[in-house]
């Protein structure tokens, strides 16, 4: 819940313009609802995506408040971020109905950011794994192969949000691991693969590169870093130097 319409289009043009020059990454912005149809339209004719931040599985009815996939659609976006830590605590929305929203989301024909991650009272008491193979396996429920291949998993531990402390590469390495394990043994091994995995928690230009580099790390989920242009463009610079490195 950041920025206003102007300062929205202002940032989303500055970062148009600092990455104007990569087509190996794919960008994606998601402002608030409120400056979605005006961040579009100040990308229009770029390579940047725009996305919402949440919706509601219904096409339109007596739900005051939310946001349909076709509301996003009719502002320009293609994706939306589904499951976010935020929405799940501060929220409480379950993997039941985190899965309803995905599946009515890909049915629509939106791809997905679908977010999971542990809190720290769960990793130190050892519940990481079996707490990310709920979401994994809860969240995906039923979805077809097709419908897989617009879904992006983000994994963003809870304790490294806005916090300052970042997992380690080697932290978020195991933690993707086991991810796309999960992803393998409830549809298969080629799902797994073709599967992009995020990293988000406290992404900063200065541990992008690092993070990056890990084998099942194939992008970032990006907060605080994101609300200034300069900052966001030097992670996807470093996304992009690793590919080419790579």
């Amino acid at each position: 819940m950041n920025k206003l319409t102007g300062d929205a289009v202002a940032t989303a043009g500055a970062l148009r313009d600092l990455t104007g020059d990569i087509d190996t990454v794919e960008i994606i912005v998601a402002p608030p609802f409120t400056a979605l149809y005006a961040v579009g339209t100040e990308l229009d004719d770029s390579r940047i995506g725009l996305s919402g931040q949440n919706c509601y599985p219904k096409e339109s009815g007596a739900f005051t408040g939310e946001v349909s996939p076709q509301m996003l659609q009719d502002c320009g976006c293609g994706w939306v971020i589904l499951g976010h830590s935020e929405r799940r605590q501060l929220f409480g929305e379950s993997d039941a109905v985190i899965n309803q929203k995905v599946a009515y989301a890909r049915e629509c024909g939106l791809k997905v950011m679908f977010c999971i991650g542990e809190t720290l009272e769960e990793r130190e008491g050892g519940e990481m794994n079996a707490v990310l193979s709920r979401q994994v396996r809860e969240g995906l429920k039923g979805l077809s192969a097709e419908a897989l291949a617009g879904i992006v998993v983000a994994y963003e531990p809870v304790w490294a949000i806005g916090t300052g402390v970042v997992a380690t590469p080697d932290q978020a390495e195991e933690a993707h691991a086991f991810v796309r394990s999960e992803i393998a043994a409830a549809f298969d091994e080629a799902t797994a693969s073709a599967m992009r995995i995020q990293y988000g928690g406290s992404v900063k230009p200065d541990n992008a590169a690092e993070l990056i580099r890990k084998p099942n790390v194939d992008g970032f989920l990006v907060g605080g870093a994101s609300l200034e242009a300069e900052s966001f463009a030097r992670i996807v610079r470093a996304a992009a130097d690793a590919g080419a490195a790579a």
